[in-house]
C-alpha cells in the first residue's frame, strides 16, 4: 500500500510507468473478497493476506496518532494471551491459537492504517465485501435448495455457504447489508435500483442461515440506521420518504417470511431457530450456566485457563466473547478486550453525526459493530475475520476524523494569524 506515485519498468526504448496506488487498491480489493471464503483454513484470505500485509510492511506505512489506541490494546490483548498459555496442557496449540489471533488483530491496523491514510478506500472495501457477500448467499441460497451441492453449502439444515457455520456465515453478510440499506434509504429510487437486488439477495441468505444472532444484528442494524438517518434530516420531504420506506421494508420483511413459511422446508427451522431461548441454553451445564461458572473460575486464575481449556472442564465452549477472553487472555487480555470493546464505541459515536465524504461509512459500521459488541455476549467472536475488519474501519474513521479536525485546526490558526497580521 506504498504512497509513492509511480514505479518505472524500462522495457526496450519505452518506460513502462505502473501507478503503485492501483496495485494496492487491486490488492486491498483481492484480499477484502476473500474474506468471504473459509471453507478450510488456512484460508485463501490469509494466504493473501500475508503477501499483501508484507508488502504493506515493507514499504513503510504511516500511522495516524489517532490509530495508536488500538494498537495499544491489541497489544495488552496478545501479551495476555503469551501469558495464558503458560496454563494450557498443550502448550503449543496454545501458542498458535494466541498466533492466530495476533495475525487478526495485525490485520485490524492495517485496514485502520490504509483507510486513515486514503479514506477512499472506503469504496474499495465496500465494493469488495459487497461482491463477496453477494457470491457467498448465492451460494448459501443455491445449496439450501439443492441447485449445488448443499453438503458443501450448508450444515444441519441451514445455509452456510463457503463458511464452516452458519452463525458465522449469517452475521458476515450483515454488513454489505447494511450499506445496500443505507444507499436505499438515501439515494433516489432509479438509483438504487442494483441496491436493492443486493439487499433482497443477503436479506434471503440472512434468513436461510437459520442464526438467531444474524436476524437479531440484522434488525438492530437496520432499526439503527434508520432512526440515524430520521434524527438527522429535518427536510419534511425526506422525512416523508423515509417513513414510506420503513413502511414498504416492513411490508417487504411480512412478505418474505409469509413466502418462507409457505415452503415446508423452510417453515419448520424458521419455527425452531425463532424460539428465543433453546433448551441447550437452560441445560443444566447450558450456555447460560457456563456464563456464571466461567466467570467464577475467572476470579480464580488471573492468568485465564489457557486457549481451548474450557471445554476441559465444560461439554462446550464459552459461547460469550467476554467470558473467552478472560479465560483465554487471562485478566490483562479481558481487561483489554473491554477496553477495546467500550472506548471504540465512544470514539466512533459522534461520528455517526458529523457531515463528512465517509459519514455512510460510519454510520453502517458503527450499527453493525455495536450490534457483533452486544451479540459477542451470546456468542463466541473473537476469532472471525469480519469483526477485525469491523474494529480496523472503525479505527480508521475515527484517524480520518482526526486528520480532518487537524487540517481544520490549521486553517482556522492560519487564518487567525492573517487577521492578526493585518490588524
Amino acid at each position: 500500500m506504498s504512497t509513492a506515485a509511480h514505479s518505472g519498468l524500462a522495457g526496450g526504448g519505452a518506460g513502462l510507468r505502473i501507478d503503485t496506488r492501483v496495485i494496492g487498491t487491486i490488492a486491498l480489493w483481492v484480499v477484502t473478497f476473500l474474506g468471504g471464503f473459509v471453507l478450510r483454513e488456512p484460508a485463501p484470505y490469509e494466504l493473501v493476506m500475508v503477501v499483501v500485509l508484507s508488502g504493506w510492511l515493507l514499504s513503510g506505512p504511516r500511522f495516524s496518532p489517532a490509530v495508536g489506541p488500538l494498537l495499544l490494546v491489541i497489544v495488552l490483548f496478545i501479551c495476555g494471551g503469551l501469558m495464558a498459555t503458560l496454563m494450557s496442557d498443550d502448550f503449543g496449540e496454545a501458542i498458535m491459537y494466541i498466533a492466530v489471533t495476533g495475525f487478526l488483530a495485525l490485520t485490524a491496523v492495517f485496514f485502520a492504517a490504509v483507510t486513515a491514510s486514503d479514506p477512499t478506500r472506503l469504496a474499495t472495501i465496500a465494493n469488495a465485501y459487497t461482491a463477496s457477500a453477494v457470491i457467498v448467499a448465492l451460494l448459501g441460497i443455491g445449496g439450501y435448495f439443492g441447485v449445488l451441492p448443499g453438503s458443501l453449502f450448508t450444515l444441519y439444515g441451514r445455509a452456510k455457504g463457503t463458511f464452516q457455520d452458519p452463525n458465522v456465515f449469517g452475521p458476515f453478510l450483515v454488513l454489505p447489508w447494511a450499506i445496500a440499506l443505507h444507499a436505499v434509504l438515501t439515494r433516489p429510487l432509479k438509483r438504487s435500483l442494483i441496491a436493492i437486488a443486493v439487499l433482497a439477495v443477503l436479506s434471503f441468505g440472512i434468513l436461510l442461515s437459520f442464526s438467531r444472532a444474524a436476524w437479531g444484528l440484522a434488525a438492530f442494524s437496520g432499526a439503527g440506521l434508520y432512526v440515524i438517518l430520521f434524527s438527522m434530516t429535518q427536510d419534511r420531504g425526506e422525512r416523508s420518504r423515509l417513513i414510506l420506506f420503513g413502511i414498504a421494508g416492513a411490508l417487504a420483511l411480512l412478505a418474505m417470511i409469509a413466502i418462507a413459511l409457505s415452503v415446508d422446508s423452510i417453515s419448520g427451522m424458521l419455527l425452531q431457530r425463532a424460539k428465543l431461548v433453546q433448551d441447550y441454553d437452560t441445560a443444566r451445564l447450558g450456555r447460560f450456566a457456563r456464563y456464571s461458572l466461567g466467570f467464577q473460575m475467572v476470579l480464580d486464575n488471573p492468568f485465564g485457563l489457557g486457549p481451548l481449556q474450557f471445554r476441559n472442564f465444560f461439554p462446550e465452549d464459552e459461547h460469550n466473547t467476554y467470558l473467552k477472553a478472560f479465560t483465554t487472555y487471562g485478566w490483562l487480555g479481558g481487561v483489554a478486550y473491554l477496553s477495546l470493546v467500550v472506548f471504540t464505541a465512544i470514539r466512533l459515536f459522534p461520528l455517526i453525526f458529523q457531515r463528512r465524504p465517509w459519514t455512510w461509512a460510519a454510520q453502517c459500521v458503527f450499527v453493525v459493530l455495536l450490534g457483533h459488541m452486544l451479540m459477542s455476549a451470546i456468542i463466541d467472536t473473537d476469532r472471525w475475520r469480519h469483526l477485525y475488519l469491523l474494529y480496523g474501519l472503525a479505527w480508521g474513521l475515527i484517524a480520518c476524523e482526526y486528520a480532518w479536525r487537524s487540517s481544520a485546526g490549521r486553517r482556522l490558526s492560519t487564518a487567525g494569524a492573517r487577521v492578526s497580521h493585518q490588524r
